[in-house]
């Protein structure tokens, strides 16, 4: 049997199966498989058009007493090491994100067990009264689900409220991959793919937009990967939930989880199946955070249709071995590289502006950790 009818069945707009999904992982096909995947992001985007976002992260704390064993960024409460940005600190990294057109804050930490609802809704508060413009995309479902801990309110209640001060929508985090038996092992305190889930919809229920995110090479079957499409996609289909998908690898440096890193060819194949198998979210976001330029730039031919962010900072990933920097006038060229037309959006994917030929941005930056 060949990868050829599912290929095409795909191409014909039917739904790919469980079964399906394992068939193509085991396929070496990478090339056919990506051309397939192509031709899907054009059906979503016909316009040779790739975007990406201005924007950074800001992680406020690396407290954390979740300890996924794949994590080289957090410390323990009361450990050396351990902090928390104060609000002005903060403050001043959105600012230097304004003054290059940043439109987007990526503000994610650790579970943090003693930062009550009002630390996050007042700092909330005060940025949007200092950057009424920026679109705060922050605090992965961990994050949200320490909160209702915390606090003893409803995750629907925590939500609403995040919102209320200033939130925008949520990051995909924690996803890594949405099967209890690869989550135990890498991360037995996180939480169930369902409770991953669960917030995510009720994010959509209360009003805001989230990502989609997947995280291969803990050891995960290919059909764990399966049923992590296959849960994202009914997800989608119950509550629309996600804006976007950004599959990445997990970097195993520095970490205590030992694994081999996913080869470019791995990372592409399950991004391209990933854009055939979930038919009913229109973006996919390069990886060259963990993957570097040259292959970010190849994922534009494998479904992406989106370079992600500038992250003029990133910690979490970095801290375990993946130090590939990027800014604007480079992700313009690698766009361009590609044959795409280049355009900065904001965090819904509106297009904000379309660069000319050879424009390049006369406000850029030095991405730093």
């Amino acid at each position: 049997m060949t990868i050829d009818r599912i290929l095409e069945r795909a191409l014909n707009g039917e739904r790919l199966t469980i079964e399906d999904a394992i068939f193509l992982y085991e396929s070496d096909e990478v090339e056919k498989i990506g051309a397939a995947a192509n031709q899907i992001m054009k059906k979503w985007h016909p316009e040779p058009v790739t975007t990406f976002v201005i924007g950074r992260n800001v992680n406020y704390t690396n407290v954390c007493d979740t300890y996924c064993r794949f994590c080289a960024f957090y410390r323990a409460p009361g450990s050396e090491g351990s902090y928390v940005l104060d609000d002005e600190m903060i403050l001043e990294k959105i600012q230097e994100t304004e003054d290059v057109n940043g439109t987007e804050i990526l503000m994610q930490g650790g579970t943090h067990p003693d930062l009550p609802l009002s630390y996050y809704t007042n700092l909330l508060r005060k940025i949007k009264e200092r950057f009424p413009n920026i679109t705060m995309h922050s605090f992965s479902p961990a994050e949200v689900w320490k909160i209702v801990e915390v606090s003893g309110l409803s995750l629907k209640e925590v939500l609403l409220q995040l919102k209320e001060a200033g939130l925008d929508s949520i990051p995909g985090g924690g996803a890594e991959i949405l099967d209890d038996r690869t989550r135990q092992k890498i991360s037995k305190q996180k939480g169930s793919w369902e409770k991953w889930i669960e917030c995510m919809k009720m994010v959509k229920k209360v009003g805001m937009h989230g990502t989609a995110t997947m995280v291969i090479g803990f050891g995960e079957s290919y059909e764990e990967r399966a049923l992590h499409l296959q849960r994202i996609r009914d997800a989608q289909d119950d509550a629309n939930c996600f804006l976007a998908f950004i599959p990445w690898t997990f970097q195993p440096d520095n970490t205590n989880l030992k694994a081999e890193k996913v080869t470019p060819e791995e990372y592409l194949k399950n991004l391209a199946i990933s854009r055939l198998f979930l038919d009913n979210i229109p973006n996919f976001q390069s990886s060259w955070v963990t993957m570097g330029p040259e292959i970010g730039k190849k994922s534009l031919s494998y479904g992406c249709n989106d370079f992600g962010s500038t992250m003029m900072e990133e910690n979490v990933v970095s801290a375990a071995g993946a130090t590939h920097k990027v800014n604007t006038n480079l992700i313009l060229r690698l766009i361009r590289e590609a044959g795409k037309v280049p355009a900065q959006r904001d965090t819904k994917y509106n297009t904000l502006h379309v660069f000319d030929e050879e424009e390049k941005t006369d406000k850029d930056f030095v991405m730093q950790n």
